[in-house]
């Protein structure tokens, strides 16, 4: 990772860079085990299925913002799951999957070159190819400090984080939202893995608590891709400011961004349904506790991971030593160097693979 790739403009693919060992872990008498992506691979929930089917019949063009009962729905699941009242409609924007919204939105917000956006230290990479696809500067860190006298223009952050799984309390969000409303930033809270919290307790920048009961200057995301095993659909939402959501809208209606009517109506669905998730909660504790026992026997550290669907996992050796010591037992992984400088000596595990696949895991490190 790193090199700059044809176009110059965006390093590798980081996926592509451990084919190498992706082949080698094939060649397991078992088979591979997959744990390098975070993709679901339980059923999807029959309520988003059958909405989907039911709304199939759509011969006209959907909405940018996404339906007003849609939008109702995620200011109902916010306040039912996280009690955060008061949502509007207009604060609420359909995206098509998060990825999407976050690689597209320093551009969209019109952010340039001269303009600085902060990200966090160990990190999801698009957030990343966001600033670069605009043509602005990423600074990555986890203090406000590093900024120094450099005004950014926005600033992500991410918890429950990918990769590191960590999870922070009301207070550390409180001087994130502080620091952006002084320098004039807008936040960007990546909380796709909100409802995917082990130890401690899941907290919003949409949590009056942490804003103050505003939400000028913040937006937060969320996906149903984790939740409620919905990936291929590519369904998620922006929540906050209502002038933010207005431009994102008024550039988005110019671009065609729009989240296909049937899939809203399975999200909709979705959103309506808690029982699903929680049975999926189930599923992932169960194989997190699986990994990590596994993991610790075979005399892995583990860091953080108090959240997300990953284990961030070390064995005190350079993260692509690891990737190829597992290779050589059938495992694949992401290896640390992926989310920035700060973790080449980690690798990290999903435990989004079946009941069986995470039992040959732990079966192969006894």
């Amino acid at each position: 990772m790193g090199h700059a790739s044809v176009s110059g403009r965006f390093p590798d693919f980081p996926w592509d860079t451990i084919a190498e060992a992706k082949a080698r872990a094939a060649e397991h008498p078992g088979g591979l085990v997959d744990l390098s992506i975070g993709t679901p691979v339980d059923p999807t929930p029959e309520v988003a299925r059958q909405a989907l089917i039911a709304a199939a019949d759509s011969p006209g063009y959907p909405t940018v913002l996404g339906p007003e009962s849609l939008r109702r729905s995620v200011g109902d699941w916010l306040d039912r799951r996280f009690s955060i009242p008061g949502i509007g409609t207009d604060e609420v924007l359909a995206t098509i999957g998060s990825k999407e919204l976050i690689a597209n939105l320093c551009v969209q917000l019109g952010l340039g070159s001269g303009d600085v956006v902060g990200l966090p230290e160990t990190a999801y990479p698009t957030y990343a190819v966001s600033a670069a696809y605009a043509g602005a500067t990423a600074i990555a860190t986890d203090s406000r400090v590093a900024f120094g006298p450099q005004r950014p223009k926005l600033v992500f952050i991410n918890f429950p984080a990918n990769p590191h799984g960590r999870v922070v309390g009301r207070e550390h969000l409180k001087a994130w939202v502080d620091y952006c409303r002084e320098s004039g930033a807008l936040l960007v809270s990546d909380e796709c893995y909100l409802e995917f919290v082990w130890e401690g307790e899941p907290v919003s920048v949409l949590d009056p608590e942490v804003n103050g009961g505003s939400l000028d200057g913040i937006i937060a995301l969320h996906s149903l891709s984790k939740r409620s095993n919905m990936a291929g659909y590519r369904d998620a939402f922006v929540v906050g400011d209502r002038t933010v959501i207005a431009e994102l809208l008024a550039v988005r209606k110019h671009l065609g961004f729009m989240l296909p009517t049937p899939v809203a109506a399975a999200m909709q669905a979705a959103l309506g349904d808690d029982a699903h998730v929680d049975e999926q909660r189930e599923r992932y504790a169960r194989r997190r506790a699986t990994l990590r026992t596994a993991l610790e026997g075979a005399g892995f550290r583990i860091d953080h991971s108090q959240g997300s669907l990953y284990l961030w996992a070390t064995r005190d050796e350079p993260c692509r030593e690891t990737v190829q010591w597992l290779a050589e037992r059938g495992i694949l992984v992401a290896p640390g160097d992926f989310y920035g400088a700060t973790g080449t000596r980690h690798v990290r595990f999903a435990f989004t693979a079946t009941d069986e696949r995470i039992a040959a895991v732990a079966e192969r490190l006894a």
